[in-house]
């Protein structure tokens, strides 16, 4: 099978290899709350003994890599956090930008994740989440007018700076510094396929994506193996 021959190529010579995983939903199951979010007993301790072997262990998430380091609790990796902002730059002169269009959005405060660089709105938790959609869609035109970038993740509205930088810029940076060629990424939602589009080019690049009824068709169209979701990546990770 070809999964299985790419993941023996990758774990043939793991000092030379980057293993780069996404965080909501791919090592962390999706919760109702987010702060609620929390990387499995058994995936911590997983993630730690992969980080004494491969060359590179990180966790690329769209929260700020404080949140994520919280969440995943693993010290020996490498946290990137806001799809890759805070390693951008330009992207800090666009904070308080940011700050005024969050104090004009009418949203309730427990659904709104301040990220400094950035804005979440949740939608997750709305009794009405099409009704919430249509409000957020009209939030997101509201940022655009003000020069700020929006774009819709799961049961999520991201307001972002105008930068060129994403989650697949910010792995090419990483991957390039550290002068890694072989790389495992997985992820679950759009701003996957930035990341997805990294490895292309690299001596060997396994996309993996975690399918749900949220997970965008362009995701699992583009990946190389398609998992049901954190306990199947698991037992990927473990066959590692």
């Amino acid at each position: 099978m070809e999964s299985n021959r790419l993941l023996a190529e990758l774990a043939s010579e793991p000092r030379r290899a980057a293993l780069l995983l996404d965080v909501d939903g791919t090592l962390a199951p999706i919760v109702s709350r987010p702060e609620d979010a929390r990387v499995p007993g058994d995936t911590r301790s997983l993630l730690s003994e992969l980080a004494t072997r491969y060359g590179l262990v990180a966790c690329v998430s769209g929260r700020s890599s404080a949140e994520a380091r919280r969440i995943v609790d693993v010290e020996g990796l490498f946290y990137i956090g806001t799809h890759g902002l805070e390693l951008a730059p330009g992207a800090a002169a666009w904070r308080e930008q940011i700050e005024r269009f969050t104090v004009t959005v009418d949203w309730p405060p427990e659904w709104i994740e301040d990220k400094g660089l950035s804005l979440s709105l949740h939608y997750r938790q709305s009794p009405e989440p099409e009704q919430a959609r249509l409000a957020l869609e009209r939030v997101a035109e509201a940022a655009e007018e003000v020069g700020l970038h929006a774009r819709f993740g799961r049961m999520t509205l991201e307001v972002l700076p105008p930068v060129e930088a994403d989650k697949g810029t910010a792995i090419r940076s990483l991957l390039d510094q550290r002068g890694l060629e072989r790389a495992l990424y997985a992820g679950d939602d759009v701003t996957d396929l930035d990341a997805f589009r990294a490895l292309e080019g690299l001596e060997l690049g396994i996309c993996v994506a975690l399918k749900s009824s949220e997970t965008p068709a362009g995701l699992i169209e583009a990946a190389d193996i398609v998992l049901s979701g954190p306990d199947e990546l698991f037992e990927l990770l473990r066959a590692l």
